[in-house]
């Protein structure tokens, strides 16, 4: 964020804001040179660094359409660092800006319920937007509300079971399935429904120890292990990609071969994800800002739907795990 957008922000928080503006890039222009720009704040779970990418894909969408930072608009960027507690904080803050559109990551019933007067385009979002409250319909979202939702059916049941599909060919013999996630969030219902229907069809027994936060996972894993579990599915939502770097340290530490969500998930060394490209969808929302920000209304916005996705092995893991990737695998990404 720039030093120009502290304004009502305590210093605390304003020295940590500007400094993950400045890592990210942002130029930092004099107060006087953006203070009449449109002002777009972004609301993110995890880290700064870790949405470094998410950033640059949303500048990247704004500058498609034609509009440039620090010439059209100006971003207000917070990030929660992973603390659940921390994130309604963030999206006041923001708020108190007074930002001609806010963009949420994942955070989206949370904006809409704290800013309801706000134009909020989401992303990131793996529920059901309908079932969470967050639209009304997709083609005509109606209200402040617009975005795109990572599944193509706008509930992660059916990347659920794809998911599983692709990872039962690493790992074809697990007779229990550990997952690793809260309990109530709508995006590990539709998991969990899906996980137990899959259960059944394929002879495995799914294992759930809910966590209540993220110091909760080492022994939720440990619990998982101690029942038995050969294999782990790593939930979608946000309280385990926004502590990602402690997330994929526990499930290593466990040894047991594990399937995650989003491309970051395969990456930072879990065995196997599959998802849609995260990036691309804060290219999208960035193109959606724009179009508010010449004069569009969220609610006349149709919602989109995911149709670019990543499939990532991590080699190295698997080779940590004894796994031979078999010949007929095909991943769109193949990292170390």
């Amino acid at each position: 964020m720039q030093p120009a957008e502290s304004a009502g922000v305590p210093m605390k928080r304003r020295q940590f804001a500007s400094v993950a503006g400045l890592a990210l890039g942002i130029p930092a222009l004099p107060a006087f040179a953006q203070k009449d720009l449109p002002l777009v704040a972004v609301v993110v779970p995890g880290s700064a660094s870790q949405a470094s990418t998410r950033i640059v894909a949303l500048r990247a969408g704004l500058q498609e359409a034609g509009l440039v930072e620090g010439t059209h608009y100006r971003l207000a960027l917070y990030f929660a660092d992973g603390v659940a507690a921390r994130m309604p904080e963030i999206i006041l803050e923001a708020g108190a800006l007074k930002p001609r559109v806010i963009v949420s990551a994942g955070l989206g019933g949370t904006v809409k319920r704290l800013l309801p007067d706000v134009p909020h385009v989401f992303t990131a979002i793996a529920a059901d937007p309908i079932k969470i409250g967050l639209i009304d319909n997709y083609a005509r979202p109606g209200g402040n509300t617009t975005g795109n939702v990572m599944t193509r059916g706008g509930e992660d049941g059916s990347m659920t079971q794809k998911r599983l599909d692709y990872f039962r060919q690493l790992v074809p013999h697990f007779k229990r399935l550990g997952f690793i996630g809260t309990s109530t969030n709508p995006v590990v219902v539709d998991e969990l429904a899906a996980l137990r229907s899959m259960g059944s069809r394929m002879g495995f027994e799914l294992v759930h120890h809910p966590l209540q936060r993220i110091e909760d996972i080492e022994p939720a894993l440990a619990a998982t292990a101690q029942d038995g579990a050969d294999a782990l599915y790593l939930s979608g939502e946000p309280l385990l990609i926004a502590n990602l770097p402690r997330t994929v340290q526990a499930v290593a530490a466990s040894g047991i071969p594990a399937v995650g969500t989003y491309p970051d998930f395969g990456r930072a060394g879990l065995l196997m994800s599959y998802a849609v490209d995260v990036d691309d969808g804060f290219r999208r929302a960035g193109l959606y800002v724009a179009r508010i920000l010449r004069g569009e209304k969220p609610g006349d916005l149709p919602v989109e739907q995911a149709s670019k996705f990543t499939l990532v092995v991590n080699a190295a893991t698997a080779k940590r795990l004894g796994i031979t990737l078999p010949t007929t695998f095909v991943a769109d990404e193949v990292t170390d």
